[in-house]
């Protein structure tokens, strides 16, 4: 039985910030603070914050602006999140409503209806309540009948999840599987700290993934020939927010609460673990790396997909072969590597082979080899 990626979707928040409203807002904030502090930092005992610039941004991460579901919130210097409004339990969550807005999009790709889709798996690096799950929510408005779930392995959720979809498929659990990556990252991203504020947007993908049974021609599918998971302790990345802050009296705003990160060591770390997980993948199949002609990689740092890309081909990614999104959307966690393969894959030939790889906390990498049909 093939299994295959029939259709894919996005969808993108209608406000967006670029680097220079970023940093415009971010000095404010540091200003502000450096003056209010001013007695304390004299004394040694406060920190005095150093200023942001468009060059420090660009040249770290590559990132130029970002899709947000607040912009406002974020470019207040009084507030430095996102101010959503808090809905009742009888209207859609919000991580729900961008999920069904990315799956109409995918469903059309696929020649696919609701009632064509027999499970939802919703996999992202946050989710915004413990139950019930956002996926059967999103299996409820969208009128889809069988089972839905929830699962979080932070970036490398999307392609975890596509290896359940593979599972299930090929178990005779379904036929037609619809996975979403809801990515609200600003929720969760400390717009205070000068070497973060600028790495997250907000952003939704969708897949169908389905048996070749019902594969249209016209859908411009890829199969999926082999998917490859792996994990490694590290505290490099982390977020302590949880359902037990308030039982141990800690504070749900101080900064472990949000994204936090040893930027050096993770990029250091990863790109090596990253590189053998492909290698080991592509040789269980003997196939060449030349054989590969597109790389879908996580969209969290430019510098290390192109460190990453250099080390596995022994030269320079050309731009065809390593699309880049992440300067228009910044790390958008699970989704990113989605979005590059949703905007970069129709151009290839019958026959061409690519992999879509994503990785970040836990360590997790997720390995997917694909095959344009």
């Amino acid at each position: 039985m093939r299994v295959i990626i029939s259709g894919t979707g996005i969808y993108n928040p209608p406000q967006s910030i670029d680097n220079e409203e970023l940093v415009k807002s971010f000095n404010e904030f540091v200003k502000k603070f450096n003056i209010d502090n001013e007695k304390e930092i004299s004394e040694g005992s406060i920190d005095e914050l150093t200023l942001s610039t468009e060059a420090f941004i660009k040249k770290v991460s590559g990132i130029e602006k970002r899709y947000v579901m607040d912009k406002e919130g974020i470019l207040n210097p009084e507030r430095m999140m996102p101010s959503l409004k808090e809905r009742t339990n009888d209207e859609p969550s919000l991580q729900a409503e961008i999920a069904v807005k990315a799956s109409e999009e995918a469903l059309k790709q696929s020649n696919k209806e609701p009632k064509d889709i027999d499970a939802v798996i919703c996999a992202c690096a946050n989710l915004q309540r413990a139950y019930p799950a956002i996926a059967i929510e999103i299996q409820n408005l969208l009128g889809i009948e069988g089972y839905a779930y929830d699962m979080n392995v932070a970036c490398s959720s999307s392609t975890f999840a596509y290896q359940n979809a593979v599972t299930d498929i090929k178990s005779g659990l379904a036929k037609n599987i619809l996975i979403v990556n809801p990515e609200i990252c600003s929720g969760h991203l400390n717009f205070k700290d000068r070497d973060g504020h600028f790495i997250f947007g907000d952003v939704c993908a969708a897949s169908i993934i389905e048996s070749n049974d019902d594969v249209h021609l016209e859908s411009r599918g890829y199969e999926i020939i082999s998917t490859k998971l792996s994990t490694v302790f590290s505290n490099n990345i982390r977020n302590n927010f949880g359902f037990l802050n308030k039982a141990e009296n800690s504070d749900p705003f101080s900064h472990d609460k949000l994204f936090i990160q040893k930027g050096r060591s993770v990029f250091k770390e990863v790109v090596p673990l990253v590189c053998s997980e492909i290698k080991g993948h592509l040789d269980q199949f003997n196939i060449s790396i030349k054989d590969i002609k597109r790389f879908w990689f996580h969209q969290a740092n430019l510098n290390m997909n192109l460190l990453i890309a250099k080390k596995l081909l022994g030269r320079e990614a050309y731009d065809h072969e390593m699309p880049i999104i992440l300067d228009e959307y910044a790390n958008t966690s699970s989704a990113g590597s989605i979005i590059a393969f949703h905007k970069f894959k129709d151009d290839l030939e019958e026959g061409d082979m690519g992999i879509i790889c994503s990785f970040g906390a836990g360590y997790s990498i997720g390995s997917v080899i694909v095959k344009k049909i």
